[in-house]
């Protein structure tokens, strides 16, 4: 069955329709697509969307090792920079500093009738998108600059992979319960 998915890029559009709309709808169940919930994480008031991405990293750092070492999925670990870490997070920065949105919870703002995410996350994403094209060609000297490898956290620490994903995914879980604990 998955090589018949690998080789049907219909199939591919569809599965990721379909996993797009569950990821947004439990984004929505957990309350992150609200606007005074983002707000309360920025103000370090109310931790829900901390809670709800590293839930998520610990699901998906399992399920993709997991699947990986199933032979299900191949990892394609990719490097970067710090110049276009710098510029990305400028860019993420301003649009969550302006709406109090991600590109994440923008569309499942929109999904619940928010007109603020509709009118201005789904403008604000379509005009940077186009403005970062471009400038594109202007920013690929700065963007490349400071190129860091593509190594891994299990490389860096010289580990296996699940000595590594055991304890970080351990660390996490004990970090979401003495959030839980102390109330946030």
């Amino acid at each position: 069955m998955l090589e018949t998915v690998r080789g049907n890029k219909g199939a591919q559009k569809t599965l990721g329709l379909v996993f797009g709309i569950i990821f947004g709808v439990f984004l929505q169940k957990a309350g992150v697509t609200r606007y005074e919930v983002i707000i309360g994480q920025l103000l370090l008031v109310d931790f829900t969307v901390l809670k709800v991405m590293l839930s998520a990293v610990v699901v998906g750092m399992l399920g993709v090792h997991l699947m990986h070492g199933r032979g299900l999925v191949n990892l394609h670990v990719r490097g970067g920079s710090f110049g276009a870490t710098v510029v990305g997070g400028l860019i993420f920065g301003a649009g969550f500093a302006l709406l109090g949105y991600c590109p994440g919870t923008v569309a499942g703002a929109v999904g619940q009738g928010a007109m603020d995410a509709l009118i201005g996350g789904v403008t604000g994403l379509m005009f940077g998108s186009w403005v970062f094209a471009v400038l594109y060609p202007r920013l690929v000297p700065f963007l490349s600059r400071g190129a860091f490898s593509r190594m891994t956290l299990q490389e860096v620490l010289h580990l296996g992979t699940w000595q590594t994903i055991a304890p970080v995914a351990l660390l996490i879980v004990a970090l979401l319960l003495g959030l839980e604990w102390l109330g946030y």
